[in-house]
């Protein structure tokens, strides 16, 4: 994929990313442009064609996630919700990336309490395409976490009901409901 600056380039109407112009598939419930999909495809068979970029790829997942949240349905309000706490957890929680994981697989199991967050005008300064051309692990590690915590602060005006979902994950582990969370 070229970068989109060299070609006709098109606005992903999710996350607002210059990508290729290209026909293509796209995502069933989150909104992004073939282009778009594309270079998050790349993203995903470089991290888990390397086990190193593993502690990065659930945040890769996260941000662009929330960076593409749909029109307002259940299964929209159900990712969009849950991957913001992950983010959250991990960024700013302190949790490692299996802990965090763990977190998001309790509070799935009550995600019927989660409700549409209002997407912010922009999803954030660094895309997707900030991440496909990277060349080299480092490279790769330190966009992505640029990436997630860009997306993080987009949806800021929504922090005190992240908060109050990641407390539910923390009710849930004090309750040890987390235990069982990754069999």
């Amino acid at each position: 994929m070229k970068p989109a600056q060299e070609s006709g380039a098109k606005k992903c109407p999710g996350c607002g990313g210059l990508f290729p112009d290209i026909e293509g598939p796209t995502h069933r419930y989150m909104v992004a442009s073939p282009g778009c999909w594309a270079a998050f495809g790349e993203v995903l068979e470089r991290e888990y064609g390397d086990p190193k970029l593993q502690e990065v790829h659930r945040l890769s997942v996260d941000a662009y996630a929330a960076q593409h949240p749909g029109t307002r349905s259940r299964q929209s309000i159900h990712s969009v919700g849950l991957h913001l706490v992950r983010l959250y957890l991990q960024l700013e929680g302190g949790l490692s990336t299996q802990k965090a994981n763990d977190a998001m697989l309790v509070l799935g199991r009550h995600k019927q309490g989660l409700c549409w967050l209002e997407p912010p005008a922009s999803l954030g300064e660094v895309t997707v395409a900030d991440v496909v051309h990277c060349r080299g692990l480092e490279e790769h590690r330190t966009a992505v976490r640029a990436w997630a915590r860009s997306v993080l602060a987009a949806w800021s005006a929504h922090r005190p009901t992240v908060e109050r979902w990641a407390e539910k994950w923390l009710a849930s582990k004090a309750n040890n409901d987390v235990g069982n969370a990754g069999e």
